[in-house]
């Protein structure tokens, strides 16, 4: 039987490498300092790649991670590297779409801050203990807390 894909860690960083959101669904970093360090790695790693258009895909200590960058910030996706990274790549184009909605286009860091709580009920509605539950921004988005008078309408016509 195939195991569904899994995923390691999403993170959220600012352009010098520094948490704005995290989360992880794996035991390959017990500790809060083992997590920076694969943080910094991850950064140290991408950060002179232009991957403002197109998702990206580095190797990286066993893992996959797929990223994107958007103005000030740096969207990662991390899986085992038997993961498929088509799969992973879907999980992060579906965060940064939900995430873009719902930040209604001002993705940067300091709209990021004022709405982690968006944020993370997007990571809530994508991954559930690592396991890939939706990849469709407009449905992530829309579970995730867009207010509108008419709950089926179509994200694009909703407002706040």
């Amino acid at each position: 039987m195939e195991l569904p894909p899994k995923v390691k860690n999403i993170l959220l960083l600012d352009s010098e490498g520094k948490r704005v959101a995290v989360k992880y669904y794996s035991d390959d970093w017990p500790t809060n300092s083992a997590k920076e360090a694969f943080e910094k790695s991850v950064f140290t790693k991408t950060q002179k790649t232009n991957a403002r258009t197109e998702v990206e895909v580095t190797a990286l200590e066993n893992n996959i991670v797929v990223y994107k960058l958007m103005q000030d910030l740096h969207f990662f996706v991390t899986g085992g590297e038997e993961e498929n990274e088509l799969i992973l790549a879907s999980v992060l184009e579906g965060l940064f779409d939900a995430v873009t909605l719902l930040l209604r286009g001002n993705v940067d860091k300091r709209e990021a801050l004022d709405n982690l709580d968006l944020i993370f009920l997007c990571f809530d509605e994508i991954i559930d203990g690592g396991i890939v539950l939706e990849t469709d921004a407009n449905v992530i988005a829309g579970k995730a807390g867009i207010n509108s008078t008419d709950p089926n309408a179509p994200l694009s016509e909703q407002v706040p």
